[in-house]
């Protein structure tokens, strides 16, 4: 049996419906129409359209005019913690590696031009750095996007980098960046992405050096003077100990 072509106004219908369900899953609050049409660029009319065919799945609930994922939304992510080999084969060793630095670790990948949160695990500390799971952000500043950008296919990569938009040098610039990156086998950053934060970020790769991820050690700058090598140092350890178990 052949499977049907989806046409260019159903593919178009698809990916409007996604953009919606993103926005929504990437925000902490339920969003008004308002909200959803300038954060989508959508339409009135095309907004409703998506958000009728999403409800009638279940993906999006309304209450009181405000839309937020739905139960099968809430499903999909339980299938997702309770499937993924990444996750699964991540946990234990993100624990320990925030019970051994007394930081945040967050377990990260890259999605299209998003670096997504997969995993996180807090430090214990009052004074902390996060990264909410299922929370994107740019894949271009910091060191989680440092790192993903380094480690994964050169033409990938150079298409990312393409669509910042930068003068040739200044891309120039960061692909020398991100090779040395490469080589070295992990990033560090201070305060690239939220002021006042260190990050150091290790690649986890499956078997043929395949990125699947990456491990994120994230700390205060207050916190860190005199210890970056040794926590650069757990973190690649760690990285390197989820990637074995991947391979």
């Amino acid at each position: 049996m052949t499977t049907p072509t989806p046409t260019p106004e159903a593919s178009a219908h698809n990916d409007r419906a996604l953009l919606v369900l993103s926005v929504l899953a990437q925000s902490k609050v339920a969003m008004s129409a308002a909200e959803l049409m300038q954060a989508t660029g959508l339409s009135q009319s095309t907004l409703y359209r998506q958000i009728a065919t999403l409800r009638r799945w279940g993906f999006v609930m309304e209450s009181e005019g405000r839309y937020s994922p739905g139960p099968v939304s809430v499903q999909l992510a339980s299938g997702f913690d309770g499937n993924s080999d990444l996750v699964m084969a991540a946990r234990a060793d993100m624990r320990a590696l925030a019970q051994q630095s007394h930081e945040s670790v967050a377990l990260v990948t890259a999605v299209n031009d998003r670096v997504v949160c997969l995993e996180m695990i807090d430090s214990e500390q009052s004074l902390r750095c996060s990264f909410d799971r299922g929370r994107s952000v740019p894949a271009r500043d910091g060191a989680s996007a440092k790192c993903l950008l380094a480690h994964m296919p050169t033409d990938q990569r150079d298409a990312l980098l393409g669509a910042f938009g930068e003068s040739p040098g200044r891309r120039a610039e960061r692909a020398a960046e991100l090779d040395a990156i490469r080589q070295a086998g992990h990033a560090v950053t201070h305060g690239e992405v939220d002021a006042g934060v260190w990050g150091a970020s290790a690649p986890v790769l499956a078997a043929g050096r395949r990125l699947r991820g990456a491990i994120t050690l994230m700390a205060p700058l207050t916190r860190v003077e005199g210890m970056e090598a040794a926590l650069l140092h757990m973190t690649v350890v760690t990285a390197a100990r989820i990637s074995r178990a991947l391979q």
